[in-house]
């Protein structure tokens, strides 16, 4: 059997839901396995944890004075906030929702990024112009690096090799700059020239480009990190400021804080395809594990949480199992799609006995015994629909067969 998907690039449909958090809401990192989001609340000094299955809040975390940004280790357990007044980064276990350590850090601490084996926090300290570098077995500062003016965002390279630093804010007339460091060295070995005012950095997961959100020139710069040059600047919406990507490595989400919106950048022809309304000043921005979901934050009073469902595809697989007559019988096909995807036989048609619903659980019992082929599709009106074609279920007939009198047993064992 063959499976086809749908090849329309996915866009956002639209807010689904609004989660009430702290006073302004700025940082967001959702944990590994999806299940929970942590917004720092700066104006409340405290993180909202929310339960991504439910979109509640259902836990907030007392931390430092002015808590702007957060990353999750990537095992999941622990959360790391910086604490823009305090000068600090609070350390939260995430099975228990407290506060374990505090860690000093240099002044006005505005980024945090946490490297792929787990074992150091890069702290962008504005302030100070420089990046704080935390060894988490200990939670102790073990390396500073001087970079710009003012850096902010930070991203780590999914190797660990590199540690990409946004400094707000350029020298003179000239352009905003993204300082390289090595982090076996932590040293900085390039400075790139980006866009005006330069804020956030988001990596794709092959680690071949960086995306630097520039909310003084309303751009994103796209930086080719074998190179480390600038290969593409994308007009979004006014002032960006958060940015992340699809799981996939297909979309960019750029949230506008001029406009109130998301921009969609598609990686492939690093262009806009959509723009999503939000509510008012979106700040920052995380994509959920599965890429279905986007949570953006909102640096308004009462903060809000906008969680945003991104139309996908429809899928399907599945290998039916053997039925048998006068059994019952039960097959789900596996299904994904947002919006809600319908499944339906298209061609021939299903055994004698059996059923198909529109969320793709094939089951009843079978009263005739034979093979039967047939196709199911599945749609949603998000690009084309994705037909499974050359299923077969095959039917047995268990009914005992009496086998033919062989007349009297006298003849073997007889006398």
């Amino acid at each position: 059997m063959s499976l086809t998907t749908a090849t329309r690039p996915a866009t956002a449909d639209a807010v689904v839901t609004t989660v009430q958090v702290g006073d302004s809401s700025t940082g967001v990192v959702i944990s590994p396995d999806g299940l929970r989001a942590y917004i720092t609340n700066q104006s409340s000094n405290s993180v909202s944890v929310i339960n991504t299955a439910t979109n509640t809040v259902t836990s907030t975390v007392p931390v430092g004075k002015e808590p702007y940004a957060v990353a999750i280790s990537p095992d999941g357990l622990r959360a790391y906030v910086t604490n823009l007044r305090s000068n600090s980064v609070s350390v939260i276990n995430t099975a228990t929702n407290t506060v374990t350590s505090t860690v000093p850090v240099g002044k006005d601490p505005a980024g945090v990024a946490i490297s792929p084996s787990g074992l150091r926090a890069y702290i962008t300290n504005a302030t100070s112009r420089s990046v704080s570098v935390i060894d988490t077995a200990t939670n102790t500062v073990t390396g500073t690096v001087a970079v710009g003016i003012d850096p902010a965002g930070v991203a780590i390279s999914p190797d660990g090799l590199r540690a990409y630093v946004a400094n707000f804010t350029e020298i003179g007339n000239g352009p905003g700059t993204v300082s390289v460091i090595d982090t076996a060295t932590n040293t900085v070995i390039a400075t790139i020239p980006v866009g005006r005012l330069p804020y956030k950095v988001a990596i794709t997961a092959d680690g071949a480009h960086a995306y630097i959100t520039n909310p003084g020139s309303d751009s994103v710069s796209v930086i080719d990190t074998a190179t480390n040059t600038v290969t593409a600047t994308v007009p979004v919406s006014a002032s960006p400021s958060g940015v992340a990507i699809s799981p996939s490595d297909n979309y960019v989400y750029v949230t506008g804080q001029g406009n109130d919106s998301i921009s969609v950048i598609n990686m492939a022809t690093n262009t806009v395809t959509a723009t999503v309304p939000v509510s008012a000043s979106p700040l920052g921005v995380a994509v959920s594990p599965d890429g279905a979901h986007a949570y953006i934050t909102h640096d308004t009073r009462p903060g809000t949480v906008s969680v945003i469902a991104f139309d996908r595809a429809p899928t399907l697989t599945g290998a039916p199992t053997v039925g048998v007559v006068g059994q019952p019988y039960h097959h789900a096909f596996t299904v994904t799609g947002q919006p809600a995807v319908t499944v339906a036989v298209t061609v021939g048609a299903l055994p004698d006995g059996l059923t198909l619903t529109e969320a793709g659980v094939l089951s009843g019992t079978p009263t005739k015994a034979g093979s039967f082929t047939f196709t199911v599709t599945a749609s949603n009106g998000i690009g084309t629909a994705a037909p499974l074609k050359d299923v077969t279920v095959e039917v047995t007939d268990t009914t005992p067969i009496t086998p033919p009198s062989s007349g009297s047993l006298g003849p073997i064992f007889g006398s």
